[in-house]
C-alpha cells in the first residue's frame, strides 16, 4: 500500500505535466483513447465515488454548523463563473460549440483540485471541502438551469436529460460513497489511500478521450481563441472570488478557500456532459480549463504558501542567546 501512496504523491506532484504530455500523446495518436469515448461518464462516476468515500458525517455536520460561509461561497461560485463565461462569450464573439463549451464549464460545480490547492496554500481546507460538496450536490439543478439561461440561444438544452444524467453521474456515486464509508468504515479506510491514484488515472483517461475525439479541431483558427478565454475565465474567477471573500469579511485562510472554490471548475464533468449531450468540440473548453487551472492554481497556492511561511517567521519570537554561552 505504501508504494501506491508514494506513486499517488509522485503523480500529484507532476500531475499538470502528466496532463500536458498525455494530452499531446492522444493528439498525435488519437486511437489510443477514442475507443473509450462511449463510457467516459463511468470514469467521472469513479472519481465522484472516490470523493464520497472520503466524506464523513463530520463533513456534512460542518456545513450545518457553519452554513453562512459555505452557502455564500457556493452562491458566489454559481453566480460568478457562469456570468464571466457568458460575458467572455460575448466579448470574443463565440458561437456554436465553443460558446456552449465555455458556458458549460462555467456552470459546473467546484473542481476536485481546489481542496488540494487550498491545502498547499494553507487555506481553510474544511471550508473548501464543504463548498465543493454542496456545489456538487446542487449540480443536477444548477447546470440545466444555468445552461438554459446563458446558452439557450446557441443550442437546444436538454434540461430533463441533463438533470437525470447529472443525478446519475454525480450525486448517486457521491451518496453511494458516503454510505459505503459509513457502514464499512474500517475496510474503506484501508483502501482510501488508493483513491487519489484512481481518480488521477480517471481524469487522465477523460482528457485522453477528449483530445482523441477532437484532434482534428484542437489547433485551428476557430478553437485557438478558446485558450485566452479559458485563461481569463479562470483568473477572473480567482480575482472576483477573492474580492467577494474580502467584502464579506472572511479571514485570510477562508479567503484562500473561497478563491479556489470560485475559480476552479469540475472540468471533467463539463467534458463528460459535452461529449454526451452536445458535440465533441464542446468538450474542448473544459479540457483546456483542466490543464490551465492546475497550472494557475499551483502558482497561486505556491505564492500564498510562501507568504504564509514568511509571516510565520516574522511573528516567531527570536531566541535570545546569553553572551556567556559562547
Amino acid at each position: 500500500m505504501s508504494g501506491i501512496v508514494k506513486t499517488s504523491r509522485l503523480i500529484s506532484k507532476w500531475f499538470t505535466l502528466l496532463v500536458i504530455l498525455w494530452a499531446a500523446f492522444n493528439y498525435f495518436f488519437p486511437k489510443t483513447s477514442l475507443w473509450f469515448a462511449p463510457n467516459v461518464s463511468y470514469l467521472l462516476s469513479v472519481i465522484l465515488f472516490g470523493m464520497g468515500l472520503t466524506l464523513t458525517k463530520e463533513d456534512f455536520a460542518r456545513i450545518a454548523k457553519q452554513p453562512i460561509a459555505v452557502i455564500l461561497g457556493t452562491v458566489a461560485h454559481y453566480v460568478i463563473m457562469p456570468l464571466i463565461a457568458f460575458i467572455l462569450v460575448q466579448i470574443f464573439h463565440l458561437t456554436g460549440s465553443a460558446a456552449v463549451g465555455v458556458i458549460l464549464v462555467g456552470s459546473c460545480p467546484s473542481g476536485t483540485s481546489s481542496g488540494v490547492m487550498a491545502f498547499l496554500a494553507k487555506g481553510d481546507v474544511a471550508l473548501d471541502v464543504s463548498i465543493e460538496t454542496l456545489s456538487t450536490l446542487l449540480a443536477p439543478v444548477m447546470i440545466p438551469f444555468l445552461l438554459t439561461v446563458y446558452a439557450g440561444k446557441y443550442v437546444h438544452i436538454p434540461t430533463t436529460d441533463l438533470f437525470i444524467s447529472t443525478l446519475e453521474i454525480v450525486v448517486a456515486p457521491i451518496i453511494l460513497g458516503v454510505l459505503v464509508h459509513t457502514f464499512l468504515r474500517k475496510p474503506v479506510e484501508k483502501v482510501t489511500p488508493v483513491m487519489p491514484l484512481i481518480s488521477q488515472v480517471a481524469i487522465l483517461a477523460i482528457i485522453g478521450v477528449v483530445f482523441s475525439a477532437n484532434h482534428a479541431h484542437l489547433f485551428t483558427t476557430e478553437t485557438a481563441i478558446i485558450i485566452p478565454v479559458v485563461m481569463l475565465h479562470n483568473l477572473s474567477g480567482y480575482g472576483l472570488g477573492y474580492l467577494f471573500s474580502k467584502v464579506i469579511h472572511l479571514n485570510k485562510s477562508q479567503q484562500k478557500a473561497i478563491t479556489f472554490e470560485v475559480g476552479m471548475q469540475d472540468s471533467s464533468l463539463g467534458a463528460t456532459l459535452a461529449m454526451k449531450y452536445f458535440v465533441p468540440a464542446a468538450a474542448i473548453p473544459s479540457t483546456l480549463f483542466s490543464i490551465w487551472h492546475n497550472i494557475s492554481g499551483s502558482v497561486l497556492s505556491s505564492y500564498w504558501r510562501t507568504q504564509s511561511e514568511k509571516k510565520e517567521k516574522r511573528t516567531q519570537p527570536k531566541t535570545l542567546i546569553h553572551p556567556l554561552a559562547h
